[in-house]
């Protein structure tokens, strides 16, 4: 969500990073993309965003697409 300024909050740019990253890695195929996705975001998301997009998948479960849905799953199962 964009406020009036058209910045996108914190959770939201969290969504469309790991979405855009998830994007990027779609041509792997599906189990591996989700992988790759979660690989990524291990590496190179500090631990406090890593816990955000958890919680953001688990209260808005439709904001992620499937891959970045089923990287954050891994991340969550982790």
């Amino acid at each position: 969500m964009e406020d009036e300024e058209g910045v996108m909050s914190t959770g939201e740019r969290l969504i469309y990073m790991a979405n855009q990253i998830a994007r990027n890695l779609a041509s792997e195929g599906g189990e591996r993309s989700a992988e790759m996705v979660a690989d990524h975001i291990r590496s190179f998301w500090d631990p406090s965003m890593r816990q955000r997009i958890v919680a953001l998948a688990a209260d808005r479960p439709n904001a992620l697409s499937p891959i970045a849905a089923a990287a954050v799953r891994r991340i969550a199962a982790a």
